[in-house]
């Protein structure tokens, strides 16, 4: 606790130094940065059957500064996590050191970094560097990159490095080169938008460990796409090639018998007008998994990971909607007849429609009504075992992954009152795409109400939740209260209820309480309860998160 507190003390006075530094030198050089503290206290509950681990204290934290004069930025990023890293959290990250840092040139035309840097190709299917503290994911690169723009355009970039796992680099190569050319600025179109993208993405890693591999050590990818808009539609497509590499089934067991190559292909495209809006998005991914290292290859930390493959379905913002989510499935996994993946195949549909003030179904404020469907399946095909093999149809559609109906209608009835009503009708197939056991069915149903008082500054929010599910855990109930007292600070409880369990002693109650406060760039919240196990996503990525109780602690800063 007391590594904690210094690095929490030593975090502000460098903020406070800093942030007074920029003032005294506001015509010479720019300084920005920031503080981020996620700390949890964990403790025991005989209720959940947890027992708290050792320590039972622990904290992420994250410290970054940059300074900018005139086209030169340079920053570095130090992070600590005392006494460990929160769990389930990369068990790479482990104390206090300094994570990243980098130094940039950027002009009109030249825009020049080396040491740790972000980057994406496209859609990121092929390359994504990027970092999100709350699922523990951060793989910049260590290197170069050079993006060169000699004309609007065009645009080429050019990277090399190895990927950052916990304070190290992976073992591994990675280099690459992107270029876009927008030809409606060559044409000088006016009212449409035409741009044509090329990706090449190399991975070098020597495999010792197999001595006569039956792989190349350098696996090439290429990847080329399209984008187009014309007033109010749009519609883009992408497709990615992956050379011949070792399928890794487990992490750590590189077969040296078992090389395929992979492929994937994005389509989307839309209408969208003022009060209406439609957009499809199909997706193909056959041995998509990409990682800096073969042997991290189903990790469940998300480290080494090269490429962005988030699960295509609808972000939702309830609590029981949330328990049985899709996680995209890109990779390979032939362990029986019962589990047969070489990839995925489906796609979602998005509608949304806005009622007119003053009509019967929009009434004086308006009505929101959004629809979204979801569907995805295993690649059908000729899969053979004991040999490990298979040869899948293109556009084929095998067993169902998952499948989703999401109907939502919001209301504003006047200037204090504003209500929600959502329907959520979902099928996940838990063996096929969690590899545990069965399928299930849920119907849900959520409601909720905003009331603002004292001329809009003072807010109550209430949301009901419920779920009927016919196998696993069964129903739940849900509900949650938030009181926001002024702009600043707030309260709020939620507590999820798995009463249907057919287990009379596992019908848990998931409580938490807790406060928020704001205050210019600050944001601190303290939340007490207990955190339901399962996955947690964020922007279709998920991380496993075990069962806890506790005191948690979040605050940060920017200057």
């Amino acid at each position: 606790m007391n590594k904690q507190i210094a690095f929490c003390f030593g975090a502000l006075l460098s903020l406070s130094a800093y942030a007074q530094e920029n003032q005294e030198n506001k015509n010479k050089v720019t300084v920005s940065g920031g503080f981020e503290t996620n700390s949890q206290w964990y403790m025991n509950d005989p209720g959940l059957d947890v027992t708290h681990p050792e320590p039972a204290i622990r904290s992420n934290n994250y410290l970054f500064v940059n300074a900018k004069y005139k086209g030169w930025t340079a920053g570095i990023q130090g992070e600590g996590y005392e006494d460990e890293a929160l769990l389930n959290y990369n068990p790479k990250y482990t104390k206090t050191d300094v994570a990243t840092y980098f130094v940039q040139y950027k002009n009109e035309m030249v825009d020049i970094t080396a040491g740790y840097f972000y980057e994406q190709f496209g859609s990121g299917l092929l390359l994504r560097s990027w970092e999100d503290r709350q699922l523990g994911i951060n793989n910049a690169l260590r290197g170069g990159r050079i993006i060169f723009t000699p004309v609007k355009w065009f645009t080429i970039k050019g990277v090399y490095g190895r990927q950052r796992t916990g304070f190290d680099v992976a073992n591994s190569d990675i280099y690459g080169v992107d270029t876009e050319f927008g030809i409606s600025d060559i044409f000088k179109l006016q009212t449409t938008e035409l741009s044509l993208g090329l990706s090449y993405v190399a991975r070098d890693e020597e495999m010792p460990a197999i001595p006569d591999p039956n792989f190349e050590t350098r696996t090439d990818a290429f990847a080329g796409r399209i984008n187009f808009a014309h007033q109010s539609f749009y519609a883009s497509a992408e497709y990615n090639y992956k050379s011949k590499d070792a399928v890794v089934e487990k992490q750590d067991q590189v077969k040296n018998n078992f090389v395929k190559p992979g492929n994937a292909l994005l389509v989307n495209a839309g209408y969208s007008k003022k009060g209406f809006g439609i957009d499809g998005t199909f997706r193909r991914l056959e041995n998509m998994s990409f990682y800096s290292e073969r042997r991290a290859n189903k990790n469940a930390f998300n480290d080494r990971i090269m490429n962005y493959i988030p699960s295509l379905t609808k972000q939702q913002h309830y609590n029981l909607a949330n328990i049985y989510v899709y996680q995209a499935q890109p990779g390979v996994n032939l362990p029986d007849y019962t589990v047969l993946k070489a990839g995925e195949i489906g796609g979602q549909i998005d509608l949304f429609y806005n009622f007119k003030k003053g009509t019967a179904l929009g009434g004086k404020h308006g009505t929101k009504v959004a629809l979204n469907f979801a569907e995805w399946h295993a690649l059908s095909g000729d899969y053979y075992l004991p040999n490990k093999d298979y040869d899948v149809d293109f556009f084929g559609f095998g067993k169902r992954f998952f499948t989703e109906y999401n109907l939502e209608i919001t209301k504003k009835w006047n200037e204090q009152w504003q209500t929600g009503f959502s329907y959520i009708n979902q099928y996940n197939n838990l063996k096929l795409v969690q590899e545990t056991y069965g399928k299930v069915n849920t119907n849900i149903v959520a409601a909720e109400g905003t009331f603002k008082f004292f001329s809009g500054k003072r807010s109550v929010r209430l949301v009901l939740e419920h779920m009927w599910a016919d196998a696993d855990k069964k129903n739940w109930a849900a509900g949650t209260a938030e009181f926001n007292l002024n702009q600043r600070l707030s309260f709020f409880t939620n507590d999820m209820w798995n009463y249907g369990n057919d287990d009379p002693d596992a019908r848990d109650v998931y409580y938490n309480f807790g406060t928020a406060y704001r205050w210019k760039s600050l944001r601190a919240a303290l939340n007490y309860g207990r955190q339901r196990g399962g996955l947690v996503c964020v922007g279709g990525v998920c991380r496993f998160v075990p069962e806890s109780s506790g005191i948690s602690l979040s605050a940060n800063i920017a200057f």
